[in-house]
């Protein structure tokens, strides 16, 4: 249950009370520490990622606990700085470390390989996560500084994806990163990989469209996106050649591979009510995946309560509200493990399916049959 008593402004304002969501900090020097170790040590992020953070779920157990959503936004201000500091210490880290490993005598082909690897898991697991919570912020700052970390892995019309096109049509096979019943994440990865580009381009050109103004316009962002894209990509070049372009890539597709793993996890198989022609019942609680496990929710800075970022999205991460079970759905674990299950279809099917026929008898006892494939 839900904690009906919320965190006090002024406990919420204290910068211990921020200091756990932090820990994010922590990866970079693990992955320094990979560099200058490597062999088998190339592989600690992403096993510290998906293994120590599941176990750590278990032994932290779960937070229910709920700020005022109402509380005053100036005291969040240690909250906002971790999402400000963290493009900069991505930069850092990842050129710093193309700039160390391709010039590195001592590290063989599968180690550089292993170590973007885990460049991608960190730049997926924190950046793309941070990305979406900035650009969910009013300030041009922030939202700039998400296209930033976007550009970092090659994915810069995730903001218009996500803004325009997953937040108007989640749960509905009218969006591309909802994920079907039955559908694997590997089907639903190759799916959503281009038809996320098609959407978002789409909502850009129809924004442009109204405003008398054709898709190749100036005002498009994706042309924002691909210089930005471009300057990361050239950079890298400039640092590595072609082995830093291909490393570079390497973590961009791990990132955005980490990204839809945790997209697959967060609606599968949920639905809104058709109400008419490209027309549904509004966003609710029960229309997204939850988890309330403490540690990983520090990690990725309450991303688990998505209900209420769905239902709120412009309500900040400290402020998001955790639901009790009969009003939103709840994963039995925290999304690093349900992202690692995601990877195995039968065991995924065996554990989630289930669930979402339970769901689906709750809220829906009257729908026999629902659409499945997107628009």
């Amino acid at each position: 249950m839900a904690s009906d008593m919320p965190i006090p402004e002024a406990r919420l304002a204290s910068p211990l009370r921020a200091l756990p969501f932090w820990i994010s900090l922590t990866l970079p020097p693990i992955l320094v520490l990979a560099v200058a170790l490597g062999g088998w040590w190339v592989l600690i992020v992403p096993l510290s990622t998906w293994g120590v953070y599941s176990v750590l779920d278990g032994l932290a157990g779960e937070d229910e606990a709920n700020a005022d959503p109402m509380a005053d936004r100036a005291a969040l201000t240690w909250y906002r700085a971790i999402t400000i500091l963290w493009p900069f210490v991505q930069f850092a880290t990842l050129f710093g470390v193309l700039a160390w490993v391709v010039h590195a005598p001592d590290l063989g082909a599968w180690e550089r390989a292993g170590l973007f690897f885990g460049m991608g898991v960190m730049t997926g697991t924190v950046g793309i996560n941070y990305a979406h919570e900035l650009i969910h912020r009013p300030g041009r700052f922030e939202r700039g500084l998400g296209d930033w970390l976007l550009a970092m892995v090659l994915y810069g019309h995730f903001r218009s994806e996500h803004l325009l096109v997953h937040h108007r049509y989640v749960a509905t096979p009218r969006d591309p990163a909802t994920a079907r019943l039955g559908e694997s994440f590997y089907a639903f990865h190759l799916r959503v990989l281009w038809q996320s580009l098609r959407s978002s381009f789409r909502a850009e050109a129809a924004m442009l469209d109204r405003r008398g103004l054709p898709w190749w316009h100036a005002g498009n962002p994706f042309w924002r996106y691909a210089a930005a894209q471009g300057a990361m990509l050239g950079l890298a070049a400039l640092i590595g050649g072609w082995l830093g372009v291909g490393l570079f890539t390497l973590q961009a597709f791990v990132a955005i591979w980490q990204l839809e793993l945790v997209n697959y996890v967060e609606h599968y198989g949920l639905s809104r009510r058709p109400t008419g022609p490209d027309r549904y019942e509004p966003v609710r609680p029960r229309h997204s995946w939850n988890a309330a496990q403490r540690v990983s929710n520090w990690l990725l800075i309450n991303l688990q309560r998505h209900s209420d970022h769905h239902v709120k999205p412009d309500r900040p991460f400290p402020l998001l509200q955790t639901y009790a079970e009969d009003e939103a759905p709840r994963l039995p674990q925290g999304y690093p493990a349900m992202t690692v299950l995601a990877m195995v279809p039968p065991l995924w099917r065996r554990v989630m399916d289930p669930r979402v026929a339970a769901w689906r008898a709750r809220h829906y006892p009257d729908v026999t049959e629902w659409e499945t494939t997107a628009a």
